[in-house]
């Protein structure tokens, strides 16, 4: 059964501005779905029948998986078969008339403003404590995936307008504004830090591209990122729980406390995951009762 898994993530990449996280995700589990069909008879894409669908989110659900699981096995598949549809494969998306199973409520972890506040003044003015600031503004302040912030290079940050644009390089970038303190600094980082860490690279190497870089020059990874929240998360009380999503999530929950509409956030969060969105509006749902609770004379 020939997959084109290939030409699946070029169409993830181009179109849907999926991150790489995601497009390893979606492969294995179309692969994975393509074992169900083949010990079911069904010898090729073009022949799945929603049927087919249905019968392998069944198979899911009695082995144990979540619903949430489920439910993102049956958004890899619709946009497996929107990319047949796109070239040409399929006429008709076996997925469109499948119910998605329904999400139990799901708990967000964030973090308080003045726990994000006490995070924030923890980096210094040394080199690297500049490159940490900016860093953290970043995450916080444009809600950004780890994976967005090591894979961005300077050309995608505009300072004179103020934004970022993320997945640039796949051809379908998302515009992200920058908040005051993010772009000053980010400017900081830019011309007063970054120089410096660029400089120790060796002579030969030249025109790195990347945002932001370690203490050797090198393109900052994901697991660097992690590294760095969890030595500015030490003495916290919420150190347990610091990382990337932890910031992503209390962007979104602030903004939607601060009245924020859903539809921004998911634009801003370039996230096609409504149940995340919606949990998020729980969270501030319940965070608007609190103070309800504490303030009124008649609550």
């Amino acid at each position: 059964m020939e997959l084109r898994l290939t030409q699946f993530d070029r169409y993830l990449q181009a179109v849907k501005n999926v991150s790489e996280s995601s497009r390893v995700a979606y492969a294995s589990d179309v692969q994975e779905f393509s074992v169900f069909l083949s010990a079911h008879n069904v010898r090729a894409m073009e022949d799945v029948l929603p049927k087919n669908v249905s019968a392998y989110l069944t198979k899911l659900k009695e082995t144990g998986k979540s619903s949430s699981t489920v439910n993102r096995r049956l958004a890899s598949l619709r946009s497996y078969f929107a990319f047949l549809g796109a070239e040409g494969l399929l006429h008709d998306n076996p997925c469109s008339g499948v119910k998605a199973p329904r999400i139990e409520k799901r708990s967000v972890d964030y973090l308080t403003i003045p726990e994000v506040d006490e995070l924030l003044s923890k980096p210094d003015d040394t080199v690297l404590g500049l490159r940490d600031r900016a860093l953290l503004e970043l995450l916080y302040g444009a809600g950004l995936r780890a994976s967005e912030v090591a894979a961005a290079n300077v050309e995608d940050v505009n300072l004179r307008v103020g934004f970022i644009a993320c997945g640039s390089s796949a051809g379908k970038a998302r515009i992200v504004p920058l908040g005051r303190p993010a772009k000053a600094a980010l400017e900081t980082y830019l011309f007063d830090s970054r120089p410096s860490l660029m400089a120790v690279k060796d002579d030969h190497v030249t025109g790195d591209r990347a945002l932001f870089v370690n203490y050797t020059g090198e393109r900052l990874t994901r697991q660097g990122i992690w590294k760095i929240l969890k030595d500015y998360g030490k003495g916290t009380s919420f150190v347990e729980k610091l990382n990337p999503q932890i910031l992503r999530n209390s962007f979104a929950v602030h903004m939607i406390q601060n009245g924020a509409d859903l539809k921004s956030i998911q634009e801003l969060l370039g996230s096609e995951d409504l149940a995340s969105i919606r949990a998020y509006l729980s969270v501030a749902k319940t965070h608007i009762k609190d103070v309800y609770d504490r303030t009124h004379p008649r609550a």
